[in-house]
């Protein structure tokens, strides 16, 4: 039975292990590693740490679905739709920008890493483990010898990376040689922005007035995005407290990309206050730094995946290799898998 690694546990990552269980069931032994302590990626739902219950989305806000999208993709919609994992979108969103009409937004209930979740259940069987940054991957006889920081090195007949683009070009081993130079020269042709994430936590009966459920900032030189995570999702409750999601501009990502998250925090917050005077205190705060938020430009000329070495299976995947967004990953999944 050929065991197959999947580095990365986002969405293309999750959706690949779901692929391969339910197309091969009995054939393949999945092993999915992320480097960070939980699914997710940029699909990330943080917990508050006072109460479980009060979560907030970092990463993803909602899914648009083009009217092309939602017809080639249907299956991946109606399965979520049909196990309440997606909902539409009903509340008011302040400054959202159409770019296509007929495009229907989705939100999440459970939280948007509940997608990812799902798709690792769907997995069944899959070996699912965090804390493993992979660091060298090397050729051996007919497989692939795979080393992370801090542990035993593993082999594997498949390799499947669907990490940003940057962290494969870090990779060292044999990935270097083995890669062509016009497949070196299209990976670092990839660019992404960057921003900082702020989820806000507050305690059961906190009210924050507002008349929207998420809002784009436009005259903030900070803040671009600003939701009221559970009213986003239709999901307010007198047990739980109401969270806050604030995303910052790219500009502003850039400029403080490399400084400390507790540094560049407070600089959010008070602009936060410019822009929502009478928010209250929060019971507690989660900042986030996505280094690799959205693709701003993929690989050129190649739709959804790139393969490295065909025999023994070294194969990259993910939205570098098609677009930023719930289809661009359903799109890379599907090519990875074929």
């Amino acid at each position: 039975m050929s065991r197959v690694l999947i580095v990365g546990a986002g969405l293309t990552g999750s959706l690949c292990a779901s692929l391969l269980r339910r197309e091969l069931p009995n054939k393949v032994n999945i092993v999915v590693w992320d480097k960070s302590r939980g699914a997710g990626g940029r699909m990330s739902t943080s917990r508050s740490p006072n109460d479980p219950s009060c979560t907030v989305d970092l990463g993803a806000q909602y899914i648009s679905a083009t009217p092309y999208y939602a017809r080639i993709h249907s299956s991946f919609y109606e399965e979520l739709l049909a196990q309440d994992i997606l909902k539409l979108l009903v509340a008011p969103v302040e400054g959202m920008m159409l770019k296509e009409e007929e495009i229907v937004n989705y939100v999440t209930p459970h939280g948007v890493s509940s997608i990812i979740k799902h798709y690792l259940r769907e997995s069944a069987g899959a070996e699912v483990l965090y804390d493993r940054h992979v660091t060298h991957i090397h050729r051996k006889d007919t497989g692939w010898e795979v080393c992370r920081k801090g542990g035993m090195p593993e082999r594997f007949d498949i390799v499947v990376l669907t990490m940003p683009v940057p962290q494969i070009l870090q990779l060292q081993g044999d990935v270097e040689s083995l890669m062509g130079e016009n497949q070196r020269r299209m990976l670092e042709a990839v660019s992404y922005s960057s921003r900082y994430a702020l989820g806000l936590f507050y305690k059961a009966d906190t009210r924050i007035d507002v008349p929207w459920a998420a809002k784009y900032v436009s005259n903030n030189p900070c803040i671009r995005f600003i939701a009221i995570d559970d009213k986003k999702r239709n999901l307010a409750s007198k047990k739980c407290g109401p969270s806050v999601v604030v995303h910052t501009s790219v500009p502003f990502g850039i400029q403080h990309l490399e400084e400390e998250k507790d540094v560049v925090q407070p600089i959010i917050l008070e602009e936060l206050e410019k822009v929502m005077p009478d928010l209250p205190q929060p019971d507690s705060i989660k900042c986030q730094k996505w280094r690799y938020s959205q693709v701003t430009r993929s690989v050129a000329d190649c739709p959804g995946q790139m393969i490295l070495h065909s025999q023994p299976l070294l194969v990259c995947g993910g939205d570098g290799f098609t677009h930023s967004n719930f289809d661009g990953c359903i799109e890379s999944a599907l090519k990875v898998f074929e």
